[in-house]
């Protein structure tokens, strides 16, 4: 009785503090900074000093929404995933950050922004496995310390289940761009061939063309246009790609645009390189699934070989028949 009077009070002092919350932020709006006005203004500024450029709008919504509740809870949820992610994860912020941009997750994010909507979504992850294993111990009705070994279990299965899709989706992207850019590096020697400038076909490139390859492409030509010169925009994008083969293209590109090249005939040669690799990769994948196939055969088959090869050992060993 008296269990049920503490969750009933708790319950509605929560609730009185979210309306109240509420009223306030409709009654006295949060002021609206200044940050999306000023930061085209210090491109060029933030990059000089070794920070990114993040032109993306710092008011894009978090994954607790821009509303009373996100910016009540907002920061109390994020504190507490920003320290079970340092605790999960050895890897500094930096690190974190770009793994994240290589995977493409949370693009409509600012990237300072990005490692905390991971590490929340890894969180509730983490918050739901545990949940689920806490339900699974009290449904089969296990003992107590069986259950919270469950739910122990389910919250390190989620954080790892949503780290294991990070990876898989940077790999994903990275195949995705290793097709890519056979066919970009041919369009663009093509155009450099005619005698485009570096600029000019990588404009081509993007107005016509859609994928990973593209999206990195015309982020470096929007970094150009907001001041910084071709040649960093380019190498930038060399050292944020997931893939060795496009931050190659984008060194190619650098150079040429800041010392000139025969950047044609580069382009192809990577181009068959990159197609000598793929050609490489499908063999190797082609032998693995071959063997892959002989497994359950062996399994079954051997057995059963041993067993009758095995069946005769006593009679001849013991002459007993």
């Amino acid at each position: 009785m008296i269990e049920d009077q503490v969750s009933h009070v708790l319950l509605a002092a929560l609730l009185s503090g979210v309306t109240i919350a509420g009223v306030a932020a409709l009654i006295v709006p949060p002021t609206r900074r200044l940050a999306t006005r000023v930061r085209p203004y210090t491109v060029i500024s933030r990059t000089s000093l070794g920070r990114a450029p993040d032109l993306t709008d710092p008011g894009a919504s978090s994954v607790l929404g821009s509303g009373a509740f996100g910016r009540v809870f907002g920061p109390i949820v994020s504190s507490i995933a920003h320290r079970f992610g340092r605790l999960l994860d050895s890897g500094t912020e930096t690190a974190m950050a770009l793994k994240i941009r290589q995977a493409g997750m949370f693009r409509d994010a600012p990237e300072g922004q990005r490692v905390a909507e991971f590490r929340i979504r890894q969180l509730g992850a983490g918050a739901l496995g545990s949940v689920t294993g806490f339900v699974a111990g009290q449904v089969f009705v296990m003992g107590t310390g069986v259950t919270l070994a469950l739910a122990a279990l389910g919250f390190i299965g989620g954080v790892g289940r949503y780290r294991g899709a990070l990876e898989s989706a940077i790999e994903d992207r990275r195949n995705r761009m290793r097709i890519e850019i056979y066919t970009v590096n041919q369009i663009l020697a093509m155009h450099v061939r005619v005698g485009g400038g570096v600029v000019q076909a990588v404009q081509q490139v993007v107005g016509r063309g859609v994928g990973d390859v593209v999206d990195e492409l015309a982020e470096a030509l929007r970094l150009h246009r907001h001041g910084i010169p071709a040649a960093a925009s380019f190498s930038r994008a060399s050292r944020l790609t997931p893939e060795p083969a496009c931050a190659r293209t984008y060194m190619l590109l650098a150079a040429a645009e800041e010392r000139g090249s025969d950047l044609a005939g580069a382009l192809l040669a990577l181009a068959e390189d990159v197609r000598e690799a793929r050609r490489e990769a499908v063999k190797v994948n082609a032998a693995k699934r071959r063997a892959a196939t002989l497994i359950p055969t062996i399994a079954i088959l051997a057995p059963v070989l041993l067993i009758f090869v095995a069946a005769p050992l006593p009679s001849i060993i013991f002459g007993t028949f």
